[in-house]
């Protein structure tokens, strides 16, 4: 059985990305590994973070979370001025979706990366 094990993002500032993401999910402080700082996500799949001088493309995280996380991230995103949309193309500011009776948002690293949460796996309503 195949299981993600890590993956690497694309940063302008290793550490604060590190730093910005451990805190807005309310993970572990980031730790260093060779030139990555790593965050390690409740699954055991570390985000490893590389500085990078160009520009950086894009990417998407989703995050699945409990209710209550969820909870507790959305207030970390209000409390910091963040924009928020209820769906990938941030055509819904403000808002969340209601996808298969779960609750979810998108909202953006700094660098630009698109950040996913949600409470129910899309596609799991019976």
């Amino acid at each position: 059985m195949a299981q993600l094990n890590h993956t690497i993002i694309a940063a302008h500032d290793k550490r604060a990305s590190a730093d910005f993401f451990a805190e807005i999910l309310g993970l572990a402080s980031p730790a260093a590994f060779g030139p990555f700082m790593t965050v390690k996500a409740d699954n055991d799949v570390t985000l490893d973070f590389v500085d990078s001088a160009g520009d950086i493309a894009s990417s998407h995280y989703a995050f699945l979370v409990s209710e209550r996380e969820f909870d507790e991230v959305f207030a970390r995103i209000r409390e910091r001025g963040l924009p928020y949309w209820a769906d990938p193309h941030h055509r819904q500011p403000n808002a969340i979706n209601r996808r298969d009776g779960g609750r979810g948002l998108y909202f953006e690293d700094p660098n630009g990366h698109n950040l996913e949460i949600l409470t129910h796996p899309y596609g799991s309503a019976p």
